[in-house]
């Protein structure tokens, strides 16, 4: 496919992560749901749900917070780290290089507005970490793709308080990407119980949900 040994499809499969291998790169080849955490707060029973739904049913977990301190956000990483091996689950940390190598994590997302894949890699300097970039368009998509991401986001599909800035991209973007893009990609945004259909039927294999409203789709 695309990372540790790849058909050669362009300028980015050189600059994928290196000797990912194992387990971990079959689930990041073939993971079906993605949890973000979004905390607002460090709660008694945080890291008892993340068990829950990792046992459940929850392939990759991505620590997210825009208002925890970095002090707090590594002490739930370092836990968060712990219990992903347990389950043999990926374990992604949400914007921060420093804080995804400082924790152990399997990764980082980026953002359009964080530091782009090439200078990523840089700053990792062969260190295996997957790579995840947000996109929000079919040219970020296939830029993404060229750029060396492991894998990407698309979206926000439907409106969500997690991304109160970005109009939502609709089901057309999720089908053009279906069509256009070969390395995994994760639906994100506005996602539950009622609509969830309508993405797998866009082309998405891939959805990213809340944490907290992860349990009505994890497989029994």
């Amino acid at each position: 496919l695309h990372v540790g040994h790849v058909e050669k499809t362009g300028v980015g499969d050189s600059c994928r992560t290196p000797m990912i291998a194992g387990w971990k790169l079959k689930l990041l080849q073939s993971f079906r749901l993605y949890a973000v955490t979004d905390l607002q707060e460090e709660t008694p029973d945080f890291l008892r749900r993340t068990e829950g739904a990792l046992k459940g049913g929850v392939d990759i977990v991505q620590l997210r917070s825009k208002t925890l301190s970095d002090q707090v956000l590594c002490r739930i990483g370092l836990k968060l780290r712990i219990l992903a091996a347990k389950y043999r689950k990926l374990f992604i940390v949400n914007d921060r290089i420093d804080l995804a190598l400082a924790c152990g994590a399997d990764g980082v997302h980026l953002g359009q507005e964080d530091l782009p894949i090439a200078e990523a890699r840089r700053i990792l300097r062969g260190r295996r970490l997957i790579l995840g970039k947000s996109t929000h368009s079919l040219a970020q998509a296939r830029r993404a793709e060229r750029e060396g991401a492991d894998y990407i986001g698309v979206g926000p599909v439907f409106r969500t308080p997690t991304k109160p800035g970005y109009a939502p991209v609709g089901l057309k973007l999720v089908r053009q990407v279906s069509r256009s893009v070969r390395i995994p990609f994760v639906a994100i945004g506005g996602i539950d119980a009622s609509n969830v259909a309508r993405v797998l039927r866009a082309g998405a294999k891939r959805v990213a949900v809340v944490l907290v409203e992860a349990l009505p789709y994890i497989r029994r």
